[in-house]
């Protein structure tokens, strides 16, 4: 199974798009902050990037807290997106 690098889905920056930090923290009760972050020309593109991980999170046999998410905030430090890794019944448990 090839991962998904961000480039094949979301549009390519120029050299005129403002890029913006946008940090995605794991969060179920406590914390996992993203320190450094990754820089995005869209709300919209680190959004998409917050679906990713939780996909990748959840196809992680290890990780099993169902109420695990990703939250997206961006360089003001504003929530933009919240990503629950778990949805419903999209969990199934061995």
């Amino acid at each position: 199974m090839r991962l998904l690098n961000r480039w094949d889905v979301l549009p390519r920056p120029t050299s005129e798009t403002p890029m913006h930090t946008y940090y995605f923290h794991m969060k179920d009760g406590a914390s996992a902050r993203d320190r450094v972050g990754v820089r995005f020309p869209t709300a919209a593109a680190a959004i998409e990037h917050g679906k990713q991980l939780a996909r990748r999170l959840r196809g992680d046999p290890r990780i099993d807290d169902p109420n695990l998410y990703i939250s997206v905030i961006d360089d003001s430090g504003t929530e933009v997106h919240r990503e629950q890794v778990y949805k419903g019944l999209d969990r199934q448990r061995a």
